[in-house]
């Protein structure tokens, strides 16, 4: 129940004076600048800016460290469609449509679907966690590692669709993810394949991996062009078109509300996050489309999928943190050191007793999203010139950024190599038409799904089948499961077959 009283003194605090609103426009230019480098995380952004929050009041300091969130969220998806590199895990499935736009210089068509799809979906996503805190909280408590099992699974699935020439080429490609994410201490304290390098005892690096596959990879096969799209007519950044593809995003209601709701739901989770969501709700949206063969090849409900789920899990991630004390990932974890800064601790103490700091702080950041429209369609129109630079000095720069950024995420040489390697890796797969976005896929996921079931081994007692009998929700993730990656397709096909069978017997007759 929404309590009227703190509602009205929360609204209050924000709107009484501009102290509160201070810092928020610096919060999301920051966010949006790195968002949009690889490699520069959008915890890192946070982290660095933290201790600027150390005289602000709490509201003011979560205020600034959320918008850094928000502008980060987008940020990523920018580098994403322009030039094919995520700036974070979280946008690599903006890459899957929005960078085919791209190349067919339709730029400003994506990257204003990207926007208005961000800020619906994180409007949404503060939307359900003002209304739905304390339920998701109980739903979110009675998750385990069996539940976790079953929604990686899920974003693993995508896996399989992510070729055009054959399924096996993605199977291949994917098994090769998983099994490249194998490598190091497992879950248990085994080593393995390390071959007695200590850079690989945590594993390979997975974002210096990512860069090195998407980005790099691309920039290499790109080096024979002049610039990233081929028409100097279509290399115009127009201010008109990106409000036309902002709008553009409302055609698509019901990919909006279904990645919006599954990016809300899946970053509610601790440790799951908005790469989880965006790669869900990306092959969710695609597997019920009536034209799922369009999709990889420039389909703006791609876009609209993928940055609707990722920017709406920046609310989920939320839940976890005001209702439990407990950080999703990486970001919020940041943001519970700005509540140790000024002595408070989430939870459900916490909502109780400051019902209108979190309210507050909910309704704050539904302003910042509105913001988020503004100082992006703006922001635009510099980030959009990289269409007009030519490839020769385009190339060498970024390859250094991406080598930078492998440095800059493990601090050790380590970074660099791992980027070169997987850049020659990508090359070669792209050659063969392997689909390296699979790979990306078996990389960020394998470790995940491995420590997740591991654990649920230890807690069934080695009898998994018997531990699921006991978990609803578990069951419930399995039906759905089941039905989006095996009964719909299935059915899909066979409708196309009698569709193709009726026109034939028409034809013939």
């Amino acid at each position: 129940m929404i309590d009227g009283l703190a509602l009205s003194q929360s609204l209050d605090l924000l709107f009484s004076g501009y102290g509160p609103w201070l810092y928020v426009l610096p919060g999301l230019l920051i966010g949006l600048v790195f968002g949009a480098i690889p490699g520069l995380q959008i915890s890192m952004a946070m982290a660095v800016f933290l201790p600027l929050t150390w005289n602000m009041d709490f509201l003011q300091a979560m205020l600034f460290l959320t918008s850094i969130f928000t502008g980060g969220a987008y940020g990523g998806g920018v580098t994403a469609i322009l030039m094919n590199i995520p700036g974070s895990s979280s946008s690599v499935a903006t890459a899957f449509d929005g960078y085919p736009m791209a190349r067919q210089g339709r730029h400003n068509e994506a990257l204003g679907l990207g926007l208005g799809a961000s800020v619906v979906g994180a409007f949404v996503g503060y939307v359900l966690l003002f209304l739905l805190i304390e339920p998701l909280t109980v739903v979110v408590l009675k998750l385990g590692p069996l539940e976790m099992v079953m929604v990686v699974f899920w974003g693993l699935t995508l896996i399989a669709t992510l070729n055009d020439s054959t399924m096996a080429k993605g199977l291949y490609a994917g098994l090769l993810g998983l099994l490249l994410s194998q490598i190091g201490m497992s879950t248990t304290g085994t080593m393995r394949t390390t071959i007695g390098n200590p850079y690989l005892i945590d594993g390979i690096p997975v974002v210096p991996a990512m860069i090195g596959m998407f980005a790099a990879s691309e920039l290499l096969r790109l080096r024979g062009n002049s610039y990233l799209v081929d028409a100097k007519g279509l290399r115009t950044i127009s201010l008109s078109a990106l409000l036309k593809g902002f709008l553009k995003t409302f055609r698509y209601p019901k990919t909006l509300i279904r990645g919006s709701l599954i990016g809300a739901l899946i970053g509610a989770v601790p440790g799951v996050g908005s790469s989880v969501a965006n790669l869900v709700a990306y092959g969710e949206v695609r597997r019920s489309s009536d034209h799922p063969e369009k999709f990889g090849k420039g389909e703006p409900e791609g876009v609209v999928a993928a940055e609707s789920s990722n920017s709406s899990s920046e609310g989920g991630s939320m839940t976890a943190l005001l209702a439990l004390g407990v950080p999703g990932g990486a970001a919020t974890a940041v943001l519970l050191a700005a509540f140790s800064f000024h002595n408070l601790v989430g939870g459900p103490s916490f909502i109780r007793d400051n019902r209108d700091v979190v309210y507050s702080i909910i309704i704050g950041n539904m302003g910042q999203v509105i913001l988020l429209a503004i100082v992006g369609i703006l922001s635009l129109r510099v980030l959009g010139m990289v269409v007009r630079v030519p490839l020769s000095y385009l190339v060498p720069s970024v390859l250094a950024l991406c080598a930078w950024g492998g440095f800059g995420i493990t601090g050790t040489v380590a970074g660099p190599v791992t980027v070169a390697v997987f850049a020659g890796l990508g090359w070669m797969m792209r050659r063969h038409s392997y689909p390296v976005a699979a790979t990306v896929i078996g990389l960020l996921l394998g470790r995940m799904t491995e420590g997740e079931m591991v654990r649920t081994l230890q807690i069934s007692g080695g009898n998994p089948l018997a531990y699921l009998a006991e978990r609803p929700i578990a069951i419930l993730f399995l039906i759905l499961l089941l039905l989006s990656a095996v009964v719909l397709p299935l059915w899909r096909r066979h409708r196309e077959n009698r569709q193709s069978a009726e026109e034939a017997t028409a034809g013939s007759s």
